[in-house]
C-alpha cells in the first residue's frame, strides 16, 4: 500500500481542491467607471474635483450668458442692454435669420432655394433602399445632372432664352431621369416591374438587354420632351448670382467642392503615380504648388490673376472663378490622401489582376481604387470637414456667405456692434454639421468592414 501511494501520489495531487479566488470587483455601470477612472486615488480625486468645479462655474456662465438672461424679442441693441445688460441680444439674430439662410435671394423667391435642396436630398433618397439597382449609377447621374436642374431653379430664366439651349436640353433630361428612377422605385416598392420592363416582351437574354436599354432611353425622351414643353410654358424670375449668399451659399460651395474632390483626386493621383514623365511632372508640380500656399491666396490668384490670362471677351463670374479655386485646392489635397492609399495596396493585387487579364484601367477601378479609397475614408473625410470650414474664407473677397452676412449684422443701425452672438450661432451651426459629417464616417466605416 505505501508502495501504490507513493507511485500515485501525483495523480493524487492534481484532485486536491485549490482555495476558491477573491470575488472580483465590479466596476461596470456609471458609477464604477467613474470610481475607477476619477476616485482612484487622493491625487486624481482633488484634480476631479477642481475640474468639476471649473465646468460648473463654466457652465452656468453660459448659460446664464446665452439662455437665462438673453434677450430674444427686441427692436435693436439699445433694447437689448436696456432689457439685460449681462446677456446675450438674440434679437439681432433672429431678425436677420433669413439673410444668415438665403443671403440676399429675393423673399419671394426662396421657395426655389427650398426645391433645389429638397429635389437634390429627394434624388439621393433611393439610395438608402438596397434593392434600387444601379445605385452608382444614380450617385453618378446626380454629380452629373443636378447641377443643371439647381443652377435652373436657383438662377431662373426661360426655356430657350434666358435658360440656354445647352443648360434647358440637360436640365430636362435630369428631370426625366429624376421620374424615371422615382416611378421604377415605387413601382419596385410595390412588388411590380419597372417602368421600362413593362415593355420588354419575354425574348431571350441578349435581345431582353438591348430592348430594355433601348426602351429606357424611348421612355427618357419622351419623358424629357414633355418636361421640355412645360419649361417652355413655364419662366422663373431671373435671380443674379451676386445675390446669393448665407447658409445657401456655403452649401453650394462646399458640397460642389467636396463633390469634385474625390475625381479631382483621384486623375491627380494617377497621374504622380504615372511612369510617363510629361504626366507625372505635371501632376506633381500642380499638386506641391497649390499644397505650398494657404486657400485664401488661391482664391486670390483666382480672382484676380485668373482673368489676366484669359481672353479680353470671356468673363467668369466670381462665383465660378471661386468653384475652379476650391475644387483644384480639394482635389490636390484629397490626391495626396488616395495617394497614400494606393501605396499601402499590397502588390499582389496588382498582380493578381494581371493574372485575370485586367488592363490598367479595370485594374484601378475594379480592385486597386476601391481598397485604397475604404482604407483612407477616415482622412478622406477630414479633408471634408477641413474643405467645409474653410469655405468662411470666400468672405474675404466679397461673396456674402454666411460669414460675411454675419459680419454685417454688426454694420446694421439696428444693431451696431453685434459681434458675439452671431459667431457663436456660427459655431454652433459649424459644429453640428462637422459632427454629423464625422459620425456618418464612423457609420462607414463599420457598414464597410474597413478592417477586414
Amino acid at each position: 500500500m505505501d508502495d501504490l501511494n507513493v507511485n500515485n501520489e501525483p495523480a493524487l495531487k492534481q484532485f486536491v481542491p485549490t482555495p476558491s479566488r477573491p470575488p472580483r470587483k465590479s466596476e461596470r455601470g456609471i458609477i464604477g467607471a467613474i470610481r475607477h477612472r476619477c476616485f482612484n486615488s487622493i491625487g486624481n480625486s482633488l484634480l476631479t474635483l477642481c475640474v468639476a468645479v471649473v465646468l460648473f462655474y463654466l457652465l452656468k456662465y453660459i448659460l446664464d450668458w446665452a439662455v437665462f438672461n438673453a434677450v430674444f424679442i427686441a427692436d435693436n441693441r439699445r433694447q437689448c442692454m436696456d432689457i439685460s445688460p449681462d446677456g446675450a441680444c438674440w434679437a439681432g439674430v433672429i431678425s436677420w435669420f433669413n439673410g444668415l439662410i438665403y443671403g440676399r435671394f429675393p423673399l419671394e423667391e426662396q421657395w426655389r432655394v427650398n426645391s433645389g435642396v429638397l429635389l437634390g436630398l429627394a434624388w439621393l433618397l433611393p439610395l438608402m433602399s438596397k434593392r434600387v439597382a444601379l445605385r452608382n449609377f444614380i450617385l453618378l447621374s446626380w454629380i452629373g445632372l443636378y447641377p443643371f436642374v439647381g443652377a435652373y431653379l436657383f438662377l431662373g430664366g426661360r426655356f430657350g432664352a434666358e435658360l440656354g439651349l445647352v443648360h434647358g436640353t440637360m436640365t430636362c433630361f435630369a428631370l426625366a431621369f429624376l421620374t424615371i428612377i422615382y416611378t421604377n422605385w415605387i413601382l419596385s416598392g410595390l412588388g411590380k416591374k419597372g417602368l421600362n420592363e413593362l415593355f420588354v416582351p419575354l425574348v431571350s437574354r441578349w435581345v431582353q438587354r438591348r430592348i430594355h436599354l433601348l426602351s429606357f432611353l424611348a421612355i427618357w425622351l419622351l419623358v424629357a420632351l414633355f418636361i421640355a414643353f412645360g419649361l417652355s410654358y413655364v419662366a422663373l424670375e431671373p435671380v443674379a448670382i451676386e445675390r446669393w449668399g448665407g447658409l445657401f451659399l456655403t452649401f453650394i460651395i462646399a458640397g460642389f467642392a467636396i463633390t469634385m474632390a474625390i475625381p479631382v483626386g483621384v486623375v491627380l493621383a494617377l497621374g504622380r503615380r504615372s511612369k510617363l514623365p510629361v504626366i507625372h511632372w505635371i501632376s506633381m508640380i500642380i499638386i506641391e504648388l497649390v499644397r505650398s500656399v494657404p486657400l485664401i491666396t488661391v482664391l486670390f490668384m483666382a480672382v484676380t490673376l485668373l482673368p489676366i490670362f484669359l481672353p479680353a471677351d470671356m468673363e467668369f463670374n466670381k462665383l465660378t472663378q471661386v468653384l475652379v479655386a476650391v475644387c483644384l485646392f480639394a482635389g490636390a489635397y484629397m490626391a495626396e490622401n488616395i495617394r497614400g492609399g494606393l501605396q499601402a495596396i499590397p502588390k499582389g493585387q496588382y498582380e493578381a489582376a494581371a493574372t485575370l487579364g485586367l488592363g490598367y484601367l479595370h485594374t484601378m477601378v475594379l480592385v486597386i481604387l476601391p481598397q485604397a479609397l475604404k482604407m483612407m475614408i477616415p482622412n478622406i473625410m477630414t479633408s471634408f470637414i477641413s474643405l467645409l470650414k474653410d469655405t468662411t474664407l470666400v468672405s474675404i473677397i466679397g461673396l456674402f456667405d454666411i460669414m460675411l452676412m454675419a459680419r454685417n449684422i454688426a454694420n446694421d443701425k439696428d444693431w451696431v456692434g453685434l459681434h458675439t452672438e452671431p459667431l457663436v450661432m456660427i459655431s454652433v451651426l459649424f459644429f453640428v454639421l462637422c459632427y454629423s459629417m464625422s459620425q456618418y464616417s464612423l457609420n462607414l466605416e463599420k457598414r464597410l468592414k474597413v478592417d477586414h
